[in-house]
């Protein structure tokens, strides 16, 4: 058994002053754990939208009536308050495991050699929307699920499987300037994609808000439009992104395109397809919480497969990259 060396007085300081570089002194984690780490990053991401979905669709949006703690008397549920309240909390507990996927995903990134300085931004980017959509989160709880919090809520959310997206795909790639591998005019064509899916996804925010799933059983404040006008500008806008993204493979295919974006832009098609079957299966059937759900999980995969057609126009070789210098590790932030 290898004997654990001796912490001296001056480990103990270094660690404390700068507990990133003392591990990456000690520590060279192999590119498949860190890029393990940033997928951790990001699939708990996503579970954090189905389980937020799952607060909401159980009327569990209240469970914990108020925030930082579950009552003002607790900081966690008690046996009063019910399934709701071990849901909404239960919620509550996840995003500690998303911290520490994302802590892991910012030592794995650090600890790396050669030092990549874009992978640990990217690492510490993602931990400071994390933070700000805790306090968000608390705020949905203290304004009784404001259904304009709660739409800012989930496009943070969004914003953070963006970051978690690009971390991960970076993982796999070097630190060379990025070489394209389509022209521009199909480039453009996948930023109209790009833009057309972030419609998408703000709009189907304003469908939850007006919609009937408030979160919670009381009186709960809805957005003043009208739900069915707004579920077909939903509809109107998915069948863009799907003609975009079919049109997209048949000039991929056209131009004899590398075999990376063919993929991806396949891939994505048939996502949309069973999203938008999803989509039209619970409009039809009054929006049985299950398909709700599913519908959630497939509005986050659904972006992914966006951002990975657009991160699959490029490529990036290896190069070395520079040894991080003391003023750098000194602002964990900026590391």
């Amino acid at each position: 058994m290898e004997r654990v060396p001796n912490v001296t007085r001056a480990d103990a300081v270094a660690a404390l002053r700068n507990p990133l570089a003392f591990i990456a002194e000690r520590w060279t984690p192999a590119p498949r754990t860190v890029r393990r780490a940033a997928l951790s990053s990001l699939v708990m991401s996503v579970i954090i939208v189905v389980t937020g979905g799952a607060v909401r669709l159980t009327g569990s949006g209240l469970g914990c009536p108020t925030w930082p703690k579950c009552t003002d008397d607790s900081l966690t549920s008690t046996a009063e308050m019910g399934v709701h309240g071990a849901i909404e909390f239960g919620n509550r507990l996840l995003t500690y495991v998303l911290c520490a996927a994302v802590g892991w995903a910012i030592v794995a990134a650090r600890s790396q050699k050669p030092y990549r300085r874009d992978l640990t931004r990217l690492g510490w980017a993602q931990f400071w929307i994390v933070m700000s959509n805790a306090v968000l989160g608390g705020i949905v709880v203290l304004v009784g699920l404001n259904p304009y919090t709660v739409a800012a809520h989930f496009v943070a959310t969004s914003a953070l499987i963006a970051v978690a997206t690009v971390m991960w795909q970076r993982t796999g790639e070097g630190d060379a300037a990025p070489r394209p591998l389509v022209g521009r005019s199909v480039q453009q064509l996948v930023w109209f994609l790009v833009a057309a899916a972030v419609l998408l996804i703000l709009v189907g925010t304003v469908v939850t808000g007006a919609g009937p799933h408030a979160g919670d059983s009381s009186e709960v404040e809805r957005m003043p439009v009208d739900w069915e006008t707004v579920s077909k500008l939903h509809a109107v806008l998915a069948w863009i992104v799907v003609t975009l993204t079919f049109a997209l493979w048949f000039v991929l295919k056209a131009v004899d395109a590398p075999r990376d974006p063919l993929s991806r832009t396949r891939e994505l098609f048939l996502i949309l397809l069973a999203q938008g079957a999803i989509g039209y299966v619970q409009y039809f059937t009054d929006l049985p919480e299950i398909l709700v759900g599913l519908h959630m999980l497939g509005s986050a995969v659904m972006w992914i497969w966006v951002l990975r057609v657009l991160l699959s126009l490029r490529e990036r070789s290896r190069t070395v990259a520079a040894v991080p210098d003391s003023a750098a590790e000194a602002t964990p932030a900026t590391a």
